[in-house]
């Protein structure tokens, strides 16, 4: 919409100059009124290529920023995804989250089936049964190799922290699930740019855009552990797997 006005005040400008300078002035001022319009006609088209080229800039910024962010994100995401593999429950504590990485390990099962001998009545049986045995640990740590999993809860290019929660939802009747969400307001992402187009991008509606004001992962209302970023913040592999 701003673009749209410059170019209209931009033309009712240049044309007004130009009728005087061809129908009202004395031959002697017309030389000057040119220079002045020339010098109209950059100040707009300075004005009209920033119009243009705000948007385009503010949304390049703006993939850099959220794509940094999406990836704390993603941490955050496995790293209470692990917790809750070992503990049953999801943790909004940062530091026993980070503390978990560090010290716990995973169980390594194996799955067996075996046939064992029932005795059924007057009859003995031989019955299939599935079993899991422990065979080993497996450190947590191993599966954060090369992740600044120490400043996930860091906001990246901000003082900021994610905003973590818990909470639990009834999976089916009766039986009460474990649920964690983390977010960020899109505005502490995008500080310094222009207020106007973070409004707009706070009221943004899904498609290739991050929907609503928040930048989150999971959810407190339902069993999910997604972001709400589209797809291409995903590489190929992330995208296959969701």
């Amino acid at each position: 919409m701003t673009s749209i006005l410059i170019i209209i005040v931009s033309i009712l400008a240049v044309a007004g100059l130009a009728y005087l300078i061809v129908n009202k002035l004395p031959a002697k001022l017309k030389p000057v009124l040119s220079v002045v319009l020339w010098v109209v006609i950059v100040f707009f088209a300075y004005k009209i290529y920033n119009s243009i080229m705000e948007p385009i800039k503010f949304n390049n910024e703006k993939k850099e920023r959220y794509a940094q962010v999406i990836n704390n994100l993603k941490i955050i995401r496995d790293a209470e995804i692990a917790y809750a593999e070992v503990n049953r429950r999801f943790t909004a504590n940062y530091n026993d989250l980070i503390s978990f990485i560090d010290t716990a390990q995973f169980a390594v099962t194996e799955v067996k089936n075996i046939v064992v001998t029932e005795q059924r009545g007057r009859i003995t049986v031989d019955v299939e049964k599935r079993i899991v045995d422990t065979v080993g640990f497996e450190p947590v740590i191993n599966s954060f190799k090369g992740r600044d999993y120490k400043n996930m809860m860091n906001v990246p290019g901000t003082d900021a922290k994610f905003e973590l929660k818990t909470g639990t939802v009834e999976k089916v009747q009766g039986v009460q699930a474990s649920v964690f969400e983390a977010k960020i307001d899109k505005a502490v992402v995008l500080e310094g740019l222009n207020k106007d187009l973070i409004r707009q991008e706070k009221e943004a509606l899904g498609g290739i855009n991050v929907p609503g004001e928040f930048i989150a992962v999971g959810s407190l209302e339902e069993v999910n552990s997604n972001g709400n970023w589209p797809p291409f913040y995903d590489g190929p592999k992330e995208q296959s797997e969701e």
